[in-house]
C-alpha cells in the first residue's frame, strides 16, 4: 500500500493502487488526452496530492474550473461510485489552500513582472520580432543599462525608444542597429500588446518567488492558480511568455538541492503546445536545457496538452510520469501519431497499449510511472482517483471571499509607479519633474544581481558597462532571466 513517500494516482485493473514515489516527482511529467477525457480533473487530483505532501503548486487555470480546488467537494453519482471502489483511498472531501492570480487583477491578485526582469530575449519573443528588430531591442536595453534607466513597464520602453530617436548618438557603436524602421516596428508591436491588454503584466510590485513557495499555515503546499481563461485565447503569446519567464526565474534563483524526499514546487503548464509554437530555435533549445536542469533545483514541470506530439522530442524524453487519457484517430496521420504514443510506454503483457488508447473512458488513463531506481515501470490502465475538492468552478462570491482571505491580500493589489525611465527622460526634456524613487518590495540590490549577465551572449556585449557601474547601486539593469536562458551562471 502507498505511504507518505508516494502519492496515489488511481486503481489498476485489479483494483490495486497505482502510485508514484514523491522523491521522483521532480523528474517532470505529462498529462495528455483529447478534449473531454478528464485531463483537468486529473490535474486537480495531482495538485491535491502535491499540496497534501507539503509541495507548493503553480498551475494555469485555462478553463476556469480548476479553482474548485478552493471549495469542499461533494462527490455524487459516478464519482461516488469510483471512490467506493477504492477503499484504500482515504478520501476526505475538503478545500485546499488556494491563491488566485490574474494578469488583469480582476479574478485574482494582479500578476506582474517588469521589462527589466523579463529581458530582451523573452520580450522579443513576446513581440514576435525578426532578427533586425531583436538586435534593435538589445541595443535599447544596452543604453538603458548604461544610463541607469529602469525599464519597469511599457511606457518606460516607449519613452526610451523616443529618446533614442531624438538622440541617436547615445547608441554609440550600436547606432546602425536602431534604424527608423526597426524603431517604428518596435513601437507598433508595443501598441498591439497594449491593445491586447497585456500591458497589465508589466509593472510593480513584481511577483516574488518566495510568495509562491510559502506553505499554508497547516503545512500543506499552497496552490497558486493563474486565471488564464481569457489570456490563453486573447493573448496566447503573453500566456506562454510569462510561463517561460517563471520557469527561467525559478531556475536562476533557486539553489541546488540535489536528491530530496520531495520537490519544492510543482509547475503545471496547460495548453503546453503554446510554449513551443513559434518559439525561435535558440530560445527553444535553451528552454529544453532549463527543463532538464531545473529538477536539481527541486522543481517538477508537468505539461498538459492534447497530444504528446505537441511537445519537442527532447522535452518528451525528460518526462518521467506519463498520464495518457483517451485519444481519437481518424486519419492516417492520426493513426501514426497514436502508434508513437503507444511506443512511448513500456509494454504490459496484460493488454495491448495501442488498442486501449482509443478505448479509454472519461477519467481513465494509461499511466507510466517511474520505479524506485528511476527506470520506467510497465504501463498500467488506471482509473484516476477523484479529487477531494469540488469538481467545477467557484462562484463569483466564493472567488471574492478567497481573494479577501488570501495571505497576500494588499501585497500586490495596489500598483507602484516609482521613478524609472519614463520619469527620468521626461524630466530631462523638462516636461515633468522627476519623482523620488521608491524601493520596490523585496527588490534585490544590484550587487546581488550583477553577475547574471557576465557569461551570457547579451552580457558579453555590456560587460564593460556592468563593470563600470558595479558599485553604483540601482543604476544598472540586470536580468536574471537572461542569465538562465542565455547560459550564464550566478556567481
Amino acid at each position: 500500500m502507498p505511504d507518505s513517500s508516494q502519492f496515489i494516482l488511481g486503481a489498476d485493473l485489479a483494483g490495486q493502487p497505482v502510485a508514484q514515489a514523491l522523491r521522483l516527482a521532480n523528474r517532470h511529467g505529462l498529462v495528455a488526452g483529447a478534449t473531454g477525457t478528464g485531463k483537468t480533473v486529473t490535474l486537480q487530483h495531482l495538485a491535491e496530492a502535491f499540496s497534501d505532501a507539503g509541495v507548493a503548486v503553480f498551475a494555469a487555470d485555462v478553463k476556469g474550473d480548476l479553482c474548485g480546488l478552493g471549495a469542499v467537494g461533494s462527490p455524487q453519482g459516478k464519482v461516488a461510485e469510483r471512490i467506493a471502489g477504492m477503499p484504500w483511498l482515504n478520501h476526505r472531501p475538503q478545500a485546499y489552500p488556494v491563491t488566485l492570480w490574474d494578469v488583469h487583477g480582476q479574478s485574482g491578485h494582479p500578476l506582474r513582472t517588469t521589462l527589466s526582469e523579463m529581458g530582451p530575449l523573452l520580450l522579443g519573443n513576446l513581440l514576435e520580432l525578426n532578427d533586425s528588430q531583436q538586435a534593435a531591442l538589445y541595443a535599447a536595453f544596452k543604453v538603458a543599462d548604461r544610463e541607469g534607466l529602469l525599464l519597469l513597464d511599457i511606457k518606460d520602453l516607449k519613452a526610451l525608444l523616443g529618446h533614442l530617436k531624438d538622440n541617436p548618438e547615445v547608441l554609440g557603436d550600436d547606432s546602425a542597429l536602431m534604424t527608423s524602421g526597426s524603431s517604428q516596428a518596435l513601437l507598433r508591436r508595443l501598441a498591439t500588446l497594449e491593445q491586447q491588454g497585456a500591458e497589465a503584466l508589466f509593472g510593480e510590485p513584481a511577483l516574488q518567488l518566495q510568495d509562491i513557495l510559502q506553505p499554508a499555515v497547516d503545512g500543506r503546499g499552497r496552490i497558486h492558480l493563474l486565471d488564464a481563461s481569457r489570456l490563453v485565447h486573447e493573448a496566447p503569446k503573453v500566456y506562454a511568455t510569462f510561463l517561460l519567464w517563471l520557469l527561467a526565474e525559478l531556475f536562476e534563483q533557486l539553489p541546488e538541492r540535489g536528491d530530496a524526499d520531495k520537490p519544492l514546487l510543482a509547475l503545471f503548464f496547460d495548453e503546453a503546445h503554446l510554449l513551443f509554437s513559434g518559439t525561435p530555435k535558440a530560445l527553444q533549445d535553451r528552454l529544453e536545457q532549463v527543463v532538464r536542469l531545473i529538477r536539481s533545483k527541486g522543481v517538477g514541470v508537468y505539461f498538459v496538452t492534447q497530444s504528446p506530439g505537441d511537445l519537442p522530442d527532447d522535452v518528451l524524453a525528460q518526462l518521467g510520469l506519463r498520464i495518457q487519457h483517451g485519444l481519437r484517430a481518424f486519419t492516417a496521420k492520426e493513426q501514426k501519431s497514436l502508434r508513437a504514443v503507444a511506443d512511448g510506454f513500456r509494454p504490459n503483457p496484460a493488454f495491448d497499449t495501442l488498442s486501449v488508447l482509443t478505448e479509454l473512458g472519461i477519467g481513465e488513463a494509461l499511466v507510466g510511472t517511474l520505479q524506485e531506481k528511476g527506470t520506467p515501470g510497465m504501463v498500467e490502465r488506471v482509473l484516476i482517483a477523484p479529487p477531494q475538492s469540488r469538481i467545477g468552478p467557484l462562484s463569483a462570491a466564493e472567488r471574492a471571499a478567497l481573494i479577501a482571505a488570501s495571505p497576500l491580500v494588499g501585497r500586490y493589489d495596489k500598483p507602484i509607479d516609482r521613478e524609472s525611465a519614463y520619469e527620468l527622460l521626461m524630466a530631462r526634456k523638462g516636461e515633468t519633474p522627476g519623482a523620488q524613487p521608491q524601493q520596490a518590495p523585496g527588490e534585490e540590490s544590484f550587487a546581488d544581481k550583477a553577475g547574471d549577465f557576465l557569461q551570457s551572449a547579451a552580457g558579453q556585449a555590456i560587460k564593460s558597462a556592468v563593470r563600470q557601474a558595479a558599485n553604483q547601486f540601482g543604476r544598472q539593469l540586470v536580468r536574471g532571466l537572461m542569465g538562465s536562458l542565455l547560459g550564464s551562471k550566478r556567481r
